[in-house]
């Protein structure tokens, strides 16, 4: 069992930037990929990007632009996702997961969600 908690989300101007925090806890993550979402209002939900937990490789969309950033802190177990030049479509609840598989995440069948984080971002 992997529990997730994220943290960082708010209200923020376009062109501003947020660090989202999701934190593990549970089990060891030497074996996961973790990954953010996110779904806004109306639309259906999107992986961002996600990162092997073992050697740090990281996967993106182009949606993002290289706008968004994906880390991770062995230490802390715990995963971030830099939004840097923030628009008013990103705004959304953005969430991470786990699952073991890239392919099976990226298409939403992850193995663990956290409850999400509200990212607003106002023109």
């Amino acid at each position: 069992q992997v529990q997730l908690v994220e943290s960082g989300g708010g209200l923020v101007q376009a062109g501003g930037s947020l660090r989202l925090s999701c934190a593990a806890s549970g089990s060891t993550l030497g074996r996961y990929y973790m990954a953010w979402f996110r779904q806004a209002p109306g639309k259906e939900r999107e992986f961002v990007t996600g990162i092997r937990w073992s050697d740090g490789a990281t996967f993106s969309t182009h949606s993002v632009n290289g706008r968004f950033t994906i880390s991770r802190d062995n230490a802390k177990n715990t995963v971030y996702l830099q939004l840097n030049n923030l628009k008013p479509e990103d705004t959304a609840v953005y969430r991470c997961a786990a699952g073991t598989t890239l392919q099976a995440i990226q298409r939403g069948m992850a193995d663990y969600w956290g409850q999400g984080t509200q990212v607003t971002v106002s023109s």
